[in-house]
């Protein structure tokens, strides 16, 4: 029996207990254009935007696909609309989310994003395109003037293809016709994300014209934010189990825990929703909750993934299974992270700690080893080296923070521990590759070749001797004696 499909026709047959959106959804009108609409988006920003427009519908969300038409094909015959259901061991919360107004996949028409951006009634701009999306050196924060799709931007403004493109492309056109900036909101996990946006963007449209260059640096807000919410990858058991739960079918649901956090600088050129009353938090500086999650979340998420994978542990709550790792989780937060935060009034980084401890192990959570391995090469500055610059600065131990970063050395080499190909996705595999397979099993040889990779570890790392004495040693055992027993003995 084929299930009708989930629609604003359906909403009414869906059961009592399933949320769905309180407001008149045909007099949401389009305020915020968001690139990237991935699963971390819709489970994040927009539910906290649907819980607004009751009270404000000047708000709604029209989602762009920087790359392919998947999620448009998935949704738009659902008119936007899709659930989020948060699982834990207790079982699962079904949500209806409709703070879609739309769908554009921007290689399709590149154009007409650009006249959207340009309108006077888009005020918001957010972006989760991942670290990668930026287009930048992850070790200095700044643009990469070399990445392929900078220079063709650069050369084609009116027909960008990235996100940084088509921010410029849009605050252009809003410069020569005199209307006042959007706001650029990033929600990605960068280092102080505003600030490193507001770098990229403005170096970038002061190498189109050095007018328009200052105009972005100093008429255009860059809030920084704070996001934290665990979002794995849907799988076709959710699918059936969201499709179960409802009585409709629902082409792209998204799964993900209870908590979401949201923290936000209040500098907004144009206004904003009341993301406060769905449980934001509008501060004046957002740089210590973000580096307390990029190092305690992040930080050990990227290490319960390299180690976990190694392992053959396919989700962190698997991995976190495993006794030593998890008492090394503990360790690295303890001993070696938590010393480089700074005192945040008010907040219990002890519970803070114990209820990351609790996400990870929730078996309700899928979420994948190889998944969160993504796009280590520029995950890594940001999750584990800033905290180990800071730990050799004081003259500390970084051990286990220095595991973490062989372990992706490990991985990357593309082979596991038996032999088998690993789907290595970064933007760096092939040359990642290379270098592991160049250094022949030589664990000095293969640290040497990676810490060349300087837009990872910029020189001063590579030329530290003790720290590329740790990874040299722990590389060694987990070459000879794999991940499990290399965390044994750690632990």
């Amino acid at each position: 029996m084929t299930l009708p499909r989930l629609s604003n026709a359906t909403l009414a047959d869906l059961p009592a207990a399933v949320e769905r959106p309180a407001y008149d959804r045909a007099a949401i009108e389009t305020g915020i254009v968001h690139l990237g609409v991935g699963a971390f988006h819709r489970a994040h920003q927009a539910v906290y935007t649907d819980a607004v427009l009751k009270d404000d519908p000047r708000w709604g969300i029209l989602g762009v696909s920087l790359r392919n038409p998947d999620t448009r094909d998935a949704l738009e015959p659902q008119d936007g609309l899709y659930t989020v259901a948060a699982v834990d061991g207790a079982g699962a919360r079904l949500k209806i989310v409709g703070s879609s107004t739309g769908l554009v996949v921007a290689p399709e028409d590149p154009a007409r994003l650009v006249e959207i951006l340009a309108r006077p009634t888009t005020r918001i701009v957010t972006l989760t395109v991942t670290e990668k999306g930026y287009c930048h050196d992850p070790a200095t924060g700044r643009l990469n003037e070399s990445d392929p799709g900078i220079r063709r931007d650069l050369e084609h403004i009116d027909r960008p293809k990235t996100a940084i493109g088509f921010l410029a492309a849009g605050l252009k056109r809003r410069f020569e016709a005199g209307v006042a900036p959007f706001t650029v909101l990033s929600c990605d996990n960068l280092p102080a994300n505003g600030e490193t946006v507001k770098r990229i963007l403005s170096r970038f449209a002061e190498l189109v014209d050095p007018a328009f260059g200052r105009f972005v640096a100093s008429e255009v807000a860059f809030p920084s934010s704070m996001v934290d919410r665990i979002v794995p990858a849907t799988t076709e058991a959710d699918h059936a189990t969201i499709a179960a739960a409802l009585g409709v079918a629902d082409h792209w649901p998204v799964m993900t825990e209870p908590f979401s956090q949201w923290v936000i600088e209040d500098h907004f050129t144009l206004g904003r929703p009341d993301w406060a009353s769905a449980g934001a938090e509008f501060v004046s500086d957002v740089k210590p909750y973000e580096l307390m999650k990029l190092r305690l979340l992040n930080g050990s998420h990227s290490t319960i993934a390299y180690l976990g994978y190694l392992m053959g542990r396919g989700t962190v709550s698997e991995a976190m299974a495993v006794p030593a790792l998890k008492q090394l989780v503990a360790g690295l937060m303890d001993e070696e992270i938590t010393p480089t935060l700074p005192t945040l009034s008010g907040f219990d980084v002890g519970r803070y700690k114990r209820s990351l401890v609790e996400r990870f192990e929730n078996p309700a959570l899928k979420h994948r080893t190889w998944q969160i391995a993504m796009d280590g090469s520029q995950k890594l500055p940001q999750r584990l080296l800033g905290t180990i610059r800071d730990r050799i600065a004081a003259g500390a131990s970084f051990e286990r923070l220095a595991l973490g970063v062989a372990a992706w050395m490990r991985y990357v080499t593309g082979l596991d521990e038996d032999g088998a190909p690993i789907d290595v996705r970064d933007p760096l595999a092939a040359r990642l590759k290379a270098i592991g397979e160049a250094g022949r099993g030589d664990a000095r040889h293969m640290v040497a070749g990676y810490l060349e990779v300087r837009e990872v570890f910029g020189a001063d790392l590579a030329g530290h001797a003790d720290f590329r004495a740790t990874l040299e040693r722990h590389l060694t055992k987990l070459l000879a004696q794999g991940a499990r027993a290399t965390v044994e003995g750690l632990a």
